[in-house]
């Protein structure tokens, strides 16, 4: 079954909307889908509407009206397949008017009810304005187990139009039903209402990689880290650094261990700006060095994480029941993002090095530009983060602090106990090599 409730501010009989609600329940059952649709009448264009002498709603002479109405607005934009089979032939199974105080859409079980009750007293006094439209629309199915997705193409009924769609089932192992939400702006085009595994990857994987291509913030710190250095060691390392670091703090922001504060995305939006700025100041100043590379594109890599967790939060809801896969999958496209503009960035800096400019000037050249802009980001950012810092020492958001400090320190310190490890192994390694080098080089001057 789909339920869909839809509000409306605004507009006339023959006006468009300016912002247009679509509330959704989507529930399949044995060999059906059942649709039921609330729209304002004020949606329905271009139908006149019986009035009463005193200026309302007649409500016999509008039953009349209703379906046609419904044919003509809310069939068209309404598309659902069954795997991959369109669903045809819907049958307009009933239609009513609805007062705006009505409730009954909190719940599926309550609206499917009230489509199915009586029509309104004929002494009702409701201006056609304010009127709702409910409509029970059916689909035949082939199974109530199949795996349905759903295109409401309901934009051509207002300027703005966010469609929310909730998706009642029962889980392929059984148990209770579940409920499962989405939200969208105009035409989402097919959404899967219960993706499977490869579906949701596919999808995540897509995102994450446009995500990171058109994120000219995430793309001009990649290219002040690696402007430095482009031999493939250095490069592995601080693009790993880089990467672990990201991923870390998107699955912390994913887990909801992140803020909700207004004030977070604001300072995590400076703090991206404030990262690329100081790694192109660090690129003039030519105090970069591997060993420190890396330790700076994992610092900044926290931030640049959260800031795709905010990409995320609004298509996380096209996970279905395989959120881990799919931010694996977000984090796998965004590096195959990365990849490809590092394969196409290092060969045209050692072009751009070797035949047009020398190394160092370049790199002042293209540090200081990245700069320029990153300083302009920086204070617009500040001054957007400032007017939001006052939310910061509310309780919820001080817990939050702490708990993200904690994090935070727990990273850096397996960060550094790993750095400690690494430096006294090699150092080891080093020491033996040298050790043992020393007798067989006596012993071969001895020969002599």
């Amino acid at each position: 079954m789909l339920l869909v409730a839809v509000v409306t501010s605004g507009g006339g009989a023959h006006e468009i909307p300016r912002h247009v609600t679509v509330h959704t329940f989507v529930k399949p059952e044995a060999d059906r889908l059942r649709v039921i649709v609330r729209v304002p009448l004020s949606a329905m264009r271009d139908t006149q509407w019986p009035e009463t002498p005193d200026g309302f709603l007649d409500i016999p002479q509008t039953d009349s009206l209703l379906v046609d109405a419904a044919a003509l607005w809310i069939l068209p934009g309404l598309e659902i397949r069954e795997g991959t089979t369109p669903l045809t032939r819907p049958t307009l199974a009933a239609a009513r008017v609805s007062l705006p105080s009505d409730r009954s859409f909190a719940s599926y079980d309550q609206a499917l009810s009230q489509v199915k009750a009586q029509a309104l007293p004929v002494e009702t006094r409701l201006p056609w304005q304010q009127a709702l439209l409910d409509v029970l629309i059916e689909y035949p199915v082939t199974s109530g187990q199949s795996r349905f997705s759903i295109r409401p193409g309901f934009e051509r009924l207002g300027v703005e139009v966010v469609t929310v769609v909730r998706f009642v089932h029962v889980p392929p192992g059984g148990g209770a039903e579940a409920v499962r939400a989405f939200e969208f702006r105009g035409d989402p085009g097919f959404v899967q209402l219960d993706p499977r595994w490869h579906q949701a990857a596919l999808r995540f994987v897509t995102l994450g990689f446009l995500h990171i291509l058109d994120g000219v913030d995430h793309l001009l710190f990649l290219f002040c880290l690696v402007l430095p250095f482009r031999r493939v060691k250095p490069l592995i390392l601080i693009v790993t650094a880089f990467t672990a670091a990201h991923s870390i703090s998107l699955a912390v922001a994913v887990s909801g261990f992140a803020p909700d504060g207004l004030w977070f995305p604001a300072l995590i939006e400076t703090l991206i700006a404030a990262s690329i700025f100081y790694v192109a100041i660090e690129n003039i100043f030519g105090s970069a060095a591997p060993s420190r590379r890396w330790m700076v594109a994992f610092a900044f890599g926290l931030a640049h994480g959260f800031g795709f967790s905010f990409a995320l939060q609004e298509t996380l809801q096209f996970a279905g029941a395989h959120l881990l896969t799919s931010l694996l999958a977000f984090n796998l496209g965004v590096e195959a993002g990365q990849i490809l503009v590092l394969l196409m960035l290092v060969p045209a800096l050692h072009v751009l090095f070797t035949r047009v400019v020398s190394e160092r000037l370049g790199t002042i050249v293209l540090s200081a530009l990245v700069a320029h802009v990153a300083w302009h980001w920086m204070a617009d950012r500040a001054a957007a983060l400032r007017p939001t810092m006052e939310t910061v020492f509310e309780p919820a958001s001080i817990l939050m602090l702490v708990r993200v400090s904690l994090i935070t320190v727990s990273i850096a310190a397996l960060v550094w106990l790993a750095t400690r490890v690494y430096l006294l192994t090699r150092t080891r390694a080093v020491s033996d090599a040298a050790g043992s080098a020393g007798p067989a080089a006596a012993a071969l001057r001895e020969e002599k």
